[in-house]
């Protein structure tokens, strides 16, 4: 059996998120498009694992995917197909034959994930559907020390809406708030995420940012006797899974 190691870049805008099990269940998802391309090319019901199950509405620049294959055909032609039989909003950028036991979750070591914040005037028309739109611009100052607070090992019980019994204490490794033009970006490199827990860390730092809560408001949330919690998510077009590192 051949491992073949696939970097994937998409839109989510009108998917179900990577994957969609259990209640609220759904095909109309990422990796169901790729499953089904693969089943075509192969004639195999291939299982795919993933480097970050992105959520509902959530866009890739570079997940991360593997799956098993007998097929003979060359590294070239599998990535043609894919781009030929994939919908537009999803593209395979690369395709690399790996070790047998390269596994697309379990050897992830690092995830960095970006969120876009537009700022100006007027909301962009054509950037809408890839942008959180802020009508104040915030404090890059207030957000980077509310960035510097939340990075370390913590438990991220109360920045996420996870609600399985899995540990919640991650390690985030960076927080960069990036002006950029018209848009500010909130970019996070940790070990791992759970939950919602990169919404609400853009949505905690923002609103730090506007003045709406306060700096010392992050040792609170980690206080395990306070009721203090993150700031509720912030939509997630505005949220890219940009990369994995291994």
């Amino acid at each position: 059996m051949r491992n073949i190691k696939l970097t994937i870049e998409y839109d989510g805008s009108r998917y179900s998120g990577w994957q969609r099990l259990g209640k609220g269940e759904s095909d109309n998802t990422v990796e169901n498009k790729l499953i089904e391309v693969i089943q075509k090319m192969t004639g195999e019901k291939a299982e795919l694992f993933c480097g970050s199950r992105t959520e509902v509405g959530v866009h890739a620049y570079a997940q991360i995917a593997n799956f098993k294959t007998k097929t003979d055909m060359k590294i070239n032609e599998i990535k043609n197909y894919f781009n030929r039989y994939l919908p537009m909003d999803i593209a395979v950028t690369n395709v690399e034959e790996m070790p047998e036991r390269f596994h697309a979750s379990l050897n992830a070591k690092t995830k960095t994930y970006l969120y876009r914040i537009a700022i100006g005037d007027v909301p962009s028309v054509f950037d809408r559907k890839y942008t959180y739109y802020s009508f104040y611009t915030p404090d890059v100052e207030l957000m980077r020390k509310a960035a510097k607070k939340l990075t370390g090992k913590h438990d991220f019980k109360d920045f996420s809406t996870v609600k399985r019994s899995k540990s919640t204490v991650k390690e985030i490794y960076s927080i960069e708030i990036i002006p950029d033009g018209k848009e500010i970006h909130v970019i996070i490199k940790a070990n791992d995420f759970i939950h919602n827990m990169a919404r609400m860390i853009a949505s905690t730092i923002l609103e730090i940012g506007l003045g709406k809560r306060k700096v010392e408001d992050i040792a609170e949330i980690f206080n395990p006797e306070s009721e203090e919690a993150g700031s509720m998510t912030v939509s997630a077009q505005g949220l890219f899974l940009k990369e994995i590192e291994y």
